[in-house]
């Protein structure tokens, strides 16, 4: 069956195309034709379904390499888990509705550790009950592609060989190390994570900090060759390799030249991103930054990486609506042009994760996931989705006046 989408504004990665239909032929993009009478007729002919854009964005679907949302729908309180298949289920409808069609739902294996209030998601057992779940979706009704991103803590020794194991039963779409020993990365600031301990462990005094501090130089951490490892098994299955909260030169060059790994995430400052992006990596900024006009947590603007090109891919991080919003903010504040914002959040994480033969733009051959914006009260919004091709979600504001 035909499909075709036809008065829209395409977002390609370089322009915006008007006066041009989309078709699609069962789950792909089959081409861009003039959307001129005789062209329309010859698909009637052929009893193709249309889909009027009525003027909005039309755009390839969202792929968020970088999301723990999943985290706070299972767990949404400390004592309350949350059936694992409910939770995803509601949570491809909620992350549909902002435009994601492929979710990298980004997990940390971390340490138990009793100092530190820890999610109970992020145990072993429910790591292995969420990424046997995510596995079933190929073969199961879903409506998102779902795939898991495992943040590997270095210092989670006991959950070395079980990460290895994971990734050998092909259930690792990407993998990232990260390292939040306090004094570096992102909380090289230590008196900001000080404010950060006591709001956890709800503490009046720093004794216990103190403490915790001293430890935390002396624990052990996976060793530069069981990394390496890591990354060797990553390359030969194809999994794409991230770093974290990179801090410095040095660090950028030892997960490069030692770990070949090609993205950076949440580069701590504006020099270690230009630094990243010498040495050929593709660096992830999260848009919530963008909507809080900085970080959270003090460190690089996402805005400012984007205006001096230091930022390739935003992720959603922890608030999946960002990303709709992040990509229309930078064109109206002049930090990039509509269609190089667009390409930060389907083409260029397509490319990072290696699947941009598929996904990530409008052009023949692509799979036809495909969403079409509106502007309702100045803000974007949604009003349809296709997944390979067929309509699986349409929002109708009611006195619309859709732009």
């Amino acid at each position: 069956m035909k499909k075709v989408i036809y008065n829209g504004k395409i977002v390609l990665p370089d322009k915006v195309l008007e006066g041009y239909d989309i078709v699609v032929e069962d789950e792909f993009i089959k081409e861009l034709v003039p959307g001129e009478d005789g062209t329309r007729k010859k698909y009637q002919q052929e009893q193709a379904e249309f889909y009027d854009a009525a003027g909005g964005y039309v755009m390839a679907g969202f792929i968020d390499t970088h999301s723990d949302y999943i985290e706070g729908l299972v767990q949404p309180r400390p004592t309350s888990i949350m059936d694992f298949q409910v939770s995803l289920c509601e949570a491809e409808k909620h992350l549909l509705s902002h435009g994601i069609t492929m979710m990298y739902h980004s997990l940390s294996l971390v340490k138990d550790d009793e100092k530190i209030e820890r999610k109970s998601i992020r145990k072993k057992q429910n790591v292995e009950r969420l990424v046997n779940i995510l596995k079933g979706y190929e073969q199961e009704a879903h409506l998102i592609k779902h795939r898991f991103h495992a943040r590997y803590e270095i210092d989670n020794i006991e959950i070395y060989d079980y990460l290895k194991e994971l990734m050998e039963r092909g259930f690792v779409q990407e993998l990232s190390f990260m390292d939040h020993t306090p004094g570096q990365g992102q909380y090289r600031n230590i008196e900001q994570y000080a404010e950060t301990f006591r709001a956890w462990r709800n503490l009046d005094d720093d004794t216990e900090f103190e403490k915790f501090l001293e430890e935390s130089k002396t624990k052990p951490l996976a060793t530069r060759e069981q990394l390496k490892k890591l990354a060797d098994l990553a390359r030969e299955l194809q999994i794409p390799l991230a770093s974290h909260d990179d801090d410095t030169e040095s660090k950028i060059l030892l997960n490069k030249e030692d770990f070949g790994i090609n993205i950076s995430e949440f580069p701590i400052t504006m020099e270690v991103a230009k630094k990243a992006k010498e040495y050929g990596m593709m660096v992830v900024v999260g848009a919530p930054n963008i909507l809080l006009h900085g970080s959270h947590a003090g460190n690089l603007s996402a805005e400012e990486a984007v205006r001096e090109g230091c930022a390739d891919i935003l992720c959603s991080d922890y608030y999946p609506a960002a990303l709709l919003h992040a990509i229309f903010l930078l064109e109206e504040r002049g930090a990039c042009t509509l269609p190089e914002a667009v390409r930060m959040v389907n083409l260029n994480p397509a490319k990072a994760l290696g699947i941009d033969r598929e996904y990530g733009e409008i052009a023949p051959g692509k799979r036809a996931d495909l969403i079409i914006v509106h502007k309702e009260n100045k803000l974007p919004v949604l009003t349809k989705c296709f997944i390979d091709g067929n309509a699986v979600l349409q929002f109708e504001y009611q006195n619309s006046k859709a732009v």
